[in-house]
């Protein structure tokens, strides 16, 4: 019986609704690509503004203006001697004297920040009322807001990692002693925030500024419906308040769609675009073909890598195994994923910015605005799905040095990555009908876990969808949970169309990078359609490849022997999902939830290997196939997996071996389980039970996705044949319990309860590969 999830849904989309910490982002101005002098090359488009009203920064002329400001500037980088970049002060004049909608796209280390933090205390000292920054930056805004104080600014942060400060920031902002006030954009649909804070700021308010405005845009790289909420709040503001949007990845469609969105109200926008190449970065890409030649260069030229660094990985699964196999060939690494403890991930956050580490093995969990400024390399395990992403990333390197190492080691798995984060994120005619229909019946608001038990989705998967009908005025948090508001709501299948459509020719274009016909850093701010791209002379195709190509035969065998393990615990279920009673999931009548007693549960299982493994994943995904047709591929356990099956029996350290094989029947591969379940009979000397027998009519598993629902699928799927339960009895030993693949774990949980009801004195399940 075969879970339909993708493999490599451990990692979700690049958490689009619960953002990763970052740190203040934009460093002093310092290095190659972060100078005290003028950068050469910087464009401004000047566009009509409308006539607003004056505060008192006019009077002070141009030269008083960028005299007061330059003071700032100095006290905010810590440096007597530091000047504007080119564009810092005509964005800055825009904002203060003319009020203007500004839109900033600048490379990373720019200074983008500083254009902010000194507009917002400048305006203060008009007589205008605090700046409210708009930023992802969740878990570190506390380093955005130490900055901001070094040049003056008492500024504060609202966001879910400082609730306990809430009131007191609520204090300050009713004294007027607030000038700057960082929000998470999830609080743009906190219904409290909205009703007693908001109104407030939007009649006081002295700046808006949007970070990462590439969000606020359809066509950014990442999709984060809560930033659609700036658009409504832009038309709430008086015409007078300026506004800046700042970012480093955006190319002309997301330039021109944000600029069309801060122009609500009939507003121009003064856009300012500056060159985006990177002279620091020195770009490579090597394509080594195996998983274990990529692990192998790695373990064996880590070390001759500039500094310290980040390695980045598409799974949570690949970064985890990277960083194991690195420690053990005896590197200072760290993991850095969404299973990532928070207080262990600013740990590691610190130890790299103290060169404690040589690098941090991360998914995209280290998100947006990780600062240290004196990054020597980044290497990616796996290549993100679209240039401007990728570009992003690599920009965490070199902001402060005159060279920092960029290489890309591609993986063959990296398209079917692709695919999945691309679809997973959107949302669907089905999916938002299910879940106005559940609001719709009930009566009175449902919080999310309780929708959770009504809709068949995932929670991340559910809270995304949420904030999207949220957005879109069809649904709206009130106390209590989700309600409907009863405004009609339409699919918009055009328009994710188009989306879908642009993410299909993003990645094609990462694909065209890694063949490199051209100069690499010229190809990526192409499709930024940065005008000053040019050659750069210092990546592998303007000049050879700066790195070493080989890998010895004693590292990769050591890489390969790494790989080479099996056996992946196989936790057992021990709760019971909520909500299943409302899906007809009853024992005699009563309810079936809470904890599962003991005499029923299974024991701990094993799997070969995760799908997500860059050990036997790769040649566990090839099993698991699909024709072009779509449907599953049958066949025998191959020769080389049935021999690491065994290797996983006889390393098991169970209690007591066990006696007798059953197996889960599937309607997808039939001949896969069998030939495994009765191969490891054979192998073991076990007794054959044969397989659980299916309900009449029984129908291949329908594409469940949550517990609840996946519970309801399979409860009453399956019934221990009499002959079968008379010689479990008969044994008194425990049972191994044989599926192909696992992802929920009910399936197993569900049978195995049947046969420890049937007599078996333990249930021990073994499957092939579990996903995640």
């Amino acid at each position: 019986m075969t879970d339909s999830r993708p493999f490599w849904a451990d990692e979700p989309p690049p958490d689009p609704w619960d953002l990763p910490p970052d740190p203040f982002h934009e460093p002093a101005p310092s290095g190659p690509d972060a100078s005290s002098t003028p950068q050469a090359g910087g464009e401004q488009r000047r566009a009509p503004v409308r006539e607003a009203s004056r505060t008192t920064t006019a009077h002070r002329g141009s030269d008083g203006l960028r005299d007061e400001a330059l003071a700032i500037l100095r006290d905010l980088t810590g440096r007597p001697d530091a000047d504007f970049h080119q564009g810092q002060f005509e964005a800055i004049e825009a904002l203060v004297a003319d009020h203007k909608r500004a839109l900033v796209v600048q490379r990373t280390g720019w200074g983008k920040s500083a254009v902010y933090f000194i507009a917002a205390l400048l305006q203060r000292r008009a007589g205008a009322g605090p700046a409210l920054i708009v930023s992802p930056l969740l878990a570190l805004m506390r380093d955005q807001v130490a900055a901001a104080e070094r040049a003056g600014v008492r500024a504060a942060a609202i966001n879910s990692a400082n609730a306990t400060e809430w009131r007191e920031i609520e204090q300050l902002l009713a004294e007027d002693a607030v000038d700057v006030l960082f929000v998470s954009p999830e609080r743009l649909v906190n219904p409290r925030f909205r009703e007693e804070q908001l109104p407030h700021l939007v009649s006081a308010m002295g700046l808006l500024v949007i970070d990462e405005a590439h969000c606020i845009s359809d066509w950014g790289h990442d999709f984060r419906p809560d930033y659609r909420r700036i658009r409504t709040l832009i038309g709430e503001l008086p015409d007078e308040v300026p506004i800046l949007a700042t970012t480093a990845t955006a190319n002309e469609r997301v330039v021109e769609d944000v600029a069309e969105q801060m122009g609500t109200g009939g507003h121009d926008v003064f856009t300012l675009r500056g060159p985006l190449a990177r002279t620091s970065l020195r770009l490579g890409v090597l394509d080594l073909g195996t998983t274990w030649r990529r692990l192998a260069w790695l373990s064996e030229h880590l070390d001759a890598l500039p500094g310290s660094g980040i390695i980045y990985c598409l799974t949570v699964s690949a970064a985890e195994d990277t960083a194991a196999l690195l420690s053990k060939a005896g590197h200072t690494v760290r993991p850095y994923t969404g299973r990532t403890d928070p207080a262990e991930r600013i740990e590691a956050e610190e130890a790299l910015k103290a060169n404690e580490v040589k690098a941090l093995v991360a998914t995209s969990a280290l998100g947006m605005g990780f600062d240290k400024p004196d990054l020597g390399f980044v290497v990616h395990l796996g290549a993100p799905s679209s240039p401007v992403a990728y570009y992003q990333q690599v920009g965490r390197a070199g902001r402060a040095t005159d060279n920092a190492d960029v290489l890309l080691l591609p993986g063959p798995e990296d398209r079917d990555i692709w695919h999945f984060f691309a679809t997973n994120a959107m949302p669907t005619q089905a999916r938002a009908d299910a879940v106005l229909g559940a609001l719709a019946e009930a009566h009175g608001p449902l919080s999310t876990p309780a929708l959770e038990s009504r809709v068949d989705l995932k929670r991340g998967q559910l809270e995304l969808l949420l904030k999207v009908l949220a957005v879109e005025g069809a649904v709206q948090y009130v106390q209590g949970g989700w309600t409907g508001t009863g405004q009609p709501w339409t699919y918009d299948k055009p328009r994710y169309d188009r989306i879908a459509a642009a993410r299909v020719a993003e990645q094609e274009a990462m694909l065209a990078y890694e063949r490199g016909d051209s100069c690499r850093m010229a190809f990526l701010t192409s499709e930024l359609d940065d005008p000053h791209s040019a050659p750069c002379g210092r990546c592998d195709v303007c000049t050879d490849a700066w790195y070493p190509t080989h890998v010895t035969v004693e590292t990769g065998e050591s890489a390969q022997k790494q790989l080479d393990r099996v056996g992946v615990p196989l936790a057992p279920r021990a709760l019971w999902p909520s909500g299943l009673d409302r899906l007809g999931v009853t024992v005699d009548g009563k309810p079936v939830k809470g904890k599962l007693p003991a005499a029923d549960q299974v024991l701990e299982g094993r799997v070969v290997a995760r799908l997500t493994d860059l050990g036997w994943g790769g040649a566990l995904r090839e099993l698991f196939t699909t024709d072009e047709a779509g449907r599953p591929v049958d066949s025998d356990v191959p020769p080389a997996l049935a021999a690491a099956c065994l290797r996983v029996l006889k390393g098991w350290d169970w209690e007591q071996r066990p006696g007798a094989v059953a197996w889960i029947p599937s309607l997808t591969r039939p001949r896969l389980v069998e030939t495994l379940a009765t191969g490891i009979a054979t192998a073991g000397k076990l007794t054959v039970l044969g397989p659980l027998a299916l309900t009449p009519n029984a129908e291949e598993l329908t594409r469940s996705t949550n517990s609840a629902y996946r519970v309801r699928d399979v409860w009453g799927r399956f019934r221990i044949p009499d002959a079968m339960a008379a010689e479990v009895t008969a044994l008194q030993a425990p049972v191994l319990l044989i599926d192909d693949l696992v992802d929920s774990r009910w399936t197993m949980t569900v049978a195995g309860r049947l046969l420890r009801r049937s007599g078996a004195s333990a249930v021990l399940p073994f499957a092939l590969a579990s996903q995640g």
